[in-house]
Order: structure tokens, then sequence, then C-alpha cells
């Protein structure tokens, strides 16, 4: 059973910064894509950064310059480096791989709220 689990979320000040990760069990091989997406209060999800096992990545425009996604496509991982917070991005983070067969597996979410 494929399972990705998150880690890093919390409760930050404006300005900060945090580093979510996301490790995945339970596949053989790497993920085709890896990102991030998150899920705000009221809001759709909206797919925030992702990266290809070949390291290119992109990312919403609310988010360029203050994310930065990255990779260990050996250990099946994925992180999401969040620089400058502001209290916008409080939302629930969710990572997700895709197969090169298509399926998407999905992490459960952790939690980032951004005080002002």
């Amino acid at each position: 059973q494929v399972q990705l689990v998150e880690s890093g979320g919390g409760l930050v000040q404006a300005g900060g910064s945090l580093r979510l990760s996301c490790a995945a069990f339970g596949i053989r091989a790497s993920f085709n894509i890896m990102g991030w997406y998150r899920q705000a209060p009221g809001k759709q999800r909206e797919l925030v950064a992702a990266i290809t096992s070949g390291s290119s990545s992109n990312y919403a425009d609310s988010v360029k310059g203050r994310f930065t996604i990255s990779r260990d496509n050996a250990k099946n991982t994925v992180s999401l480096q969040i620089s400058d917070l502001k209290p916008e991005d409080t939302a629930d983070y969710y990572c997700y791989g895709e197969t090169s067969y298509g399926l998407v597996y999905w992490g459960q979410g952790t939690q980032v709220t951004v005080s002002s």
C-alpha cells in the first residue's frame, strides 16, 4: 500500500519560514511527479508547486520567489521550503505523487497557519 506522510506544518508569524516534508512508502519506483497542493478554508484546493523526477519545477504565481520545491528520487521524498510567509498562505498542505501511469496518491495533509 502506497502512503505519503507529510510533516513540518505549524503556526508561524508572518514573515517567517517553514519546511514541509513528505515521504512516500510502499512504492518501488520514483514518482514521475511530486508536488504540493493547498486548501484554505472555504476555498478550492490549488496547486502550489510540482517537480518532475528530472527536477523540472513549476510554481503557482502567488508563491513564486517564496516557495522552493525539491525532491530526493532515491528516497522518494519531496520538500517545500517556504519563506516570507503571509497570512494568505494559511491552509492545509497536501503532498502528492503521480506515477508514470497517471495514478495519483495523496498525503493526509499538514496544517500551516500564519499569524499576522
